[in-house]
């Protein structure tokens, strides 16, 4: 997965304020249930040495106060700090245990995990007019999903006439141009949405012409992971639809399956050195730091229950600012490093750096340790 939605909390200082809540409240006093939460939430953070603006952002995020738009899921990832929501995510099922913590760096690594074992697809149902986008996850019962916002391109002249005179082809030209146009609004938009959204794949329904020419224009990166069913749309009731979901479900299994077994490959083909080069993958904390403080993390690989990803490492304010020991800080610029969790200060590395991630299910292809990295390349050793 791509991890450049992480992007707003990968270099900002903290303290930070992460919050895994499941947001699945359905019955008649779910206003109240939320405001408990939202108290509770609050409590543990402050209890944990919060500052009260922090606290009182996250507290004003979950119960709504001041937000339009917020987005319904059955979970949510916050991360705030210095009084702000910096990040708020939804999630593609309720947290299977919700926490609250407070800590020098934001808890990303579950996220991270969460997203990767079930991927999550932006849905971007296009007519000639405009776009309409859905987070969706394999098996979500084929409804809506989670609004991620719509895009409207302009509505005069979308509608082609029969008659051949000059007049009436020169408005099938502005027709046209009006398509054309929209196609880009819409390619610009959904571009937009899926990095913020941590999309894994982008599905494209609904009008056929306009679903193509919007696939035309995405950015490459994008355009790389974008898919086109021919099922669903912008109508009314055209979510709830079978077939989409068959679609969906493959797209996202096929996904899943190819990314992991394409990062394996590449681990174990770059384990060891090859004609005078570095090797290419690494294992074990005190490579994958090293690898990070060099910028050389490519694919970070997480499994499940790895006896690494809890473990003990020091960090600065800075991606880079990573080490084993605390004395190791001293010779990166920082005097007073903190204690933080080996898989988050990776993947906040990973992310200012620009790499992906991918999440590894099968327990017997998981790095020992249960974290490893393919790396990027390095030039041959010279010789004399």
């Amino acid at each position: 997965m791509q991890l450049s939605f992480l992007k707003p909390v990968g270099d900002r200082p903290g303290p930070w304020a992460s919050v895994y809540v499941d947001t699945t409240h359905n019955t008649e006093d779910a206003d109240k249930r939320q405001e408990l939460a939202a108290r509770a939430t609050a409590a543990e953070l402050r209890e944990q040495g919060a500052d009260d603006a922090t606290v009182r952002a996250v507290h004003d995020r979950l119960t709504g106060a001041g937000e339009e738009g917020t987005t319904a899921s059955a979970g949510r990832a916050l991360f705030a700090a210095g009084g702000d929501v910096v990040l708020d995510v939804p999630l593609p099922g309720a947290p299977s245990a919700p926490f609250a913590e407070w800590g020098p760096l934001p808890r990303i690594a579950p996220l991270v995990e969460t997203v990767g074992e079930a991927p999550v697809c932006l849905v971007v149902s296009v007519d000639r007019t405009g776009a309409d986008f859905a987070l969706r996850a394999a098996g979500s019962g084929g409804g809506d999903g989670s609004d991620a916002g719509h895009v409207s391109g302009a509505d005069w002249p979308i509608h082609r006439t029969a008659s051949a005179d000059w007049s009436e082809r020169h408005f099938q030209n502005r027709v046209e141009n009006t398509w054309e146009h929209n196609a880009g609004e819409i390619a610009d938009a959904a571009a937009e949405a899926f990095e913020e959204s941590g999309a894994s794949v982008l599905l494209l329904t609904g009008d056929v012409r306009e679903r193509r020419a919007v696939h035309d224009k995405l950015p490459e990166p994008v355009r790389a992971v974008a898919y086109e069913s021919e099922h669903g749309g912008r109508e009314p009731g055209a979510a709830h639809n079978a077939l989409l979901e068959r679609d969906l479900a493959q797209v996202l299994a096929d996904y899943e399956r190819d990314r992991a077994a394409a990062a394996m490959d590449r681990f174990h083909a770059g384990a060891e050195p090859v004609g005078g080069t570095a090797p290419y993958a690494a294992a074990g904390v005190p490579a994958l730091v090293e690898a990070a403080r060099e910028h050389r993390i490519a694919t970070l690989i997480l499994g499940h229950n790895g006896s690494d990803a809890a473990r003990e490492v020091w960090v600065g304010p800075d991606p880079d600012q990573v080490g084993v020991r605390a004395s190791d800080l001293q010779y990166l610029g920082e005097v007073s490093p903190s204690s933080a969790r080996a898989d988050d200060a990776l993947v906040r590395a990973a992310v200012a750096s620009g790499a992906d991630a991918v999440v590894v299910n099968d327990p017997a292809d998981v790095p020992s340790g249960g974290l490893g990295a393919v790396l990027r390349w390095t030039e041959p050793a010279r010789q004399g």
